[in-house]
């Protein structure tokens, strides 16, 4: 047997960390995709990484969540680049002698949003100003550039105006605007273009700035074989632009208002299920215009990243429907959704097999596991899921596949560290039991059995290759307050780190 051949036709193995841009150093109270996130890549590369993923990207509205954005289109204007605009001369040194004094762990949106708002404000009036803009040679490509966005940028319209309509009336929910503008005709939306136009113009040159940087950060990772991993949440928002421009879209009666919302059922975790919120789809009228939005919204996000993680996967399939007056999950129903065909008309229309990773966590039944299968759909493997529970289960390193994402923790996670630390004595003992260690090195103990696994991607958050402890959670699913806020210090990217994941990555054939 030629063994250098059968390798060849193996699938890669990827390697990568999960990491949010949020989460980058910076000297500005956020992660941008400025010096933070190009070093980071360089980190990727030098560390023998292929892969890195993110979350979603959007615009943050309420709670600062990645998964409830303002648009599903739009970019996150907290991550534009300081030093950017500094370097095209839109905002200057005066700029930041008001500017508070980070905590360089840790984001504070209360001070940092109206802090960065305002800078990007002052960027956009500098931008527009006749005196200054004629001394800057850049200026010229600029202009250029954001008129080919606006032009080719088919959402951005609908996203812009409806920042403006927030501004507007004071950060308010379209739904409780003037009937002008919650639902309006084609004279009507013009005159509103026209009073709104300054905040038009300022949310559209926030995006182009936004798209600009991302487009050569993707550019820059890729040229170093790095992957990027997207993150797209099944449900959007409420309080969204595409709520608000895609009504007959959605369940919601006259008014604008839901009738059924998403949620999860009872289960071992709740004895009253999650209650989301978020509108449902009127999957009807998707499946008339031949699933057009959703198409466009996956194409989107694409050409963003070069393989897309679908959260709630199993909302494809079958959807927990709850009528929008009920206080807790108990009273719904569960729905069929349009998975099967919904999927073969996708790929038909992109023409290619499909770069997608399922988020097949929870309570999945055999309906949801076939859809996923059907696609070639890799799923996920969670470490820590493996050790909570007690019994044989598909989460064991030992049953894994190849067509699987193997990871230590997500997101939603406790870090490693804090898992081991507060999880029950029978977890630890099992996992000592079945690694044979003493787990006083929990965090490499899983990242080695993470890359060790046959799954053909190897994901670990970057709190895990830290080793840190609970104080650097990212989420706590069902916590309003305190999530989405944790970064890292740049001297934490040391030689040794990188020598360990490399060395670590290669033993495993990554």
């Amino acid at each position: 047997m030629d063994l250098t051949a059968e390798a060849e036709l193996r699938p890669k193995r990827y390697a990568g960390i999960l990491l949010h841009p949020t989460s980058f150093p910076s000297p500005y109270g956020i992660g941008d995709l400025g010096k933070g996130a190009y070093n980071f890549i360089d980190f990727l590369k030098d560390s023998g990484m292929t892969a890195w993923q993110v979350l979603p990207l959007g615009h943050t509205g309420f709670g600062d969540s990645p998964y409830q954005p303002f648009s599903a289109f739009a970019g996150q204007p907290l991550i534009i680049s300081i030093d950017h605009l500094r370097e095209l001369g839109l905002l200057w040194d005066e700029d930041f002698n008001d500017m508070p004094q980070w905590n360089p762990e840790d984001i504070s949106y209360g001070d940092l949003i109206p802090f960065k708002m305002g800078l990007l404000h002052k960027a956009y009036d500098r931008f527009n100003d006749a005196e200054i803009h004629d001394k800057f040679s850049s200026d010229e490509k600029m202009m250029e550039g954001l008129s080919t966005f606006k032009e080719t940028a088919t959402w951005l319209s609908d996203y812009a105006l409806f920042m403006a309509g927030k501004d507007y009336h004071n950060g308010a929910p379209w739904y409780m605007w003037e009937d002008t503008l919650k639902k309006p005709t084609k004279a009507e939306r013009k005159k509103w273009e026209a009073k709104l136009s300054d905040g038009i113009g300022f949310y559209t040159f926030c995006q182009y700035l936004f798209y600009v940087e991302w487009d050569r950060l993707k550019k820059y990772a890729n040229e170093r074989d790095i992957s990027i991993i997207g993150d797209i949440p099944i449900f959007v928002a409420w309080d969204s632009a595409d709520v608000w421009s895609n009504q007959k879209l959605f369940m919601l009666d006259s008014k604008g208002y839901p009738t059924e919302v998403a949620g999860v059922p009872p289960d071992y975790f709740s004895s009253t299920g999650q209650l989301w919120g978020n509108p449902l789809y009127n999957w009807p009228e998707h499946t008339k215009t031949g699933y057009e939005w959703w198409f466009s919204r996956i194409r989107h996000q694409l050409s963003l990243t070069d393989f897309l993680r679908i959260d709630h996967f199993r909302g494809f399939d079958k959807y927990w429907a709850v009528p929008a007056d009920e206080e807790t999950a108990i009273n719904g129903e569960w729905k069929e959704a349009p998975g099967e065909n919904f999927f073969t008309n996708l790929e038909a229309t992109l023409g290619y097999h499909m770069p997608i990773i399922a988020e097949d966590l929870g309570e999945i039944d055999h309906s949801v596991i076939e859809l996923r299968d059907k696609f070639g759909f890799p799923g996920m493997k969670i470490l820590q899921f493996a050790f909570e529970n007690p019994n044989e289960n598909n989460f064991l390193p030992h049953n894994h596949i190849r067509n699987c994402v193997c990871y230590t923790g997500t997101h939603d996670n406790d870090t490693t560290l804090g898992w081991y630390r507060n999880t029950y004595e029978a977890s630890r003992d099992k996992l000592r039991r079945y690694y044979s260690t003493d787990a006083s090195d929990i965090c490499w103990v899983f990242i080695r059995a993470c890359f060790g696994s046959v799954a053909n991607m190897a994901i670990v958050p970057m709190q895990d290759v830290l080793e840190l402890d609970s104080w650097a959670r990212f989420n706590k699913p069902g916590v309003g307050e305190g999530n989405w806020s944790w970064r890292y210090k740049e001297d934490v990217l040391t030689d040794h780190l990188r020598k360990r994941l490399f060395e670590t990555a290669k033993m495993f054939g990554r």
